[in-house]
């Protein structure tokens, strides 16, 4: 008789462990990719180069402004913005003072328009239907008659 015995292949799952190994890798990557195509808002800086290049005007702008001396509070309340301006002296800017400006939302690009109307020494409100809440920022240019001007910026979390 022969003395020959079956002996099973023990090493036959060895080859699925690896398969099995990087389909779940694939698995992942794919949860992870689809995970950030969806959430990229698209929101990006226009014409970097270009701005990056002309970065010392906005040094120039932000020392002029400096140099007025204006101070500009803003803040909101029951739907409404306002913003109180005082001059270099600390005396509230005169009512001949022009403001405009917009409500931003920055992550997607929404722009709400403002018209300020004069509500005392120095400060002025405007009234805003904000359709979501969260972080806005408030982009406002105050204009004397005389062409000086300051330009605001103040991110708001609104309710």
């Amino acid at each position: 008789m022969n003395a020959m015995t079956f002996q099973p292949r023990r090493g036959r799952w060895i080859p699925w462990v690896f398969v099995g190994g990087m389909a779940l890798v694939i698995a992942v990557n794919g949860v992870l990719i689809a995970a950030a195509v969806s959430t990229f808002t698209g929101t990006t800086v226009g014409q970097a180069y270009d701005r990056g290049r002309t970065y010392n005007h906005i040094l120039e702008e932000a020392a002029r402004q400096r140099a007025l001396g204006w101070s500009a509070e803003v803040a909101w309340a029951d739907g409404r913005l306002t913003l109180q301006a005082r001059d270099h002296a600390g005396a509230p800017l005169p009512a001949d003072t022009t403001i405009t400006g917009i409500l931003l939302r920055p992550l997607e690009g929404t722009e709400l328009p403002l018209a300020f109307q004069p509500a005392g020494a120095g400060a002025w409100a405007a009234a805003a239907a904000v359709p979501e809440p969260g972080l806005w920022e408030a982009r406002l240019t105050l204009t004397r008659p005389d062409g000086s001007r300051l330009q605001v910026q103040r991110r708001l979390m609104l309710p």
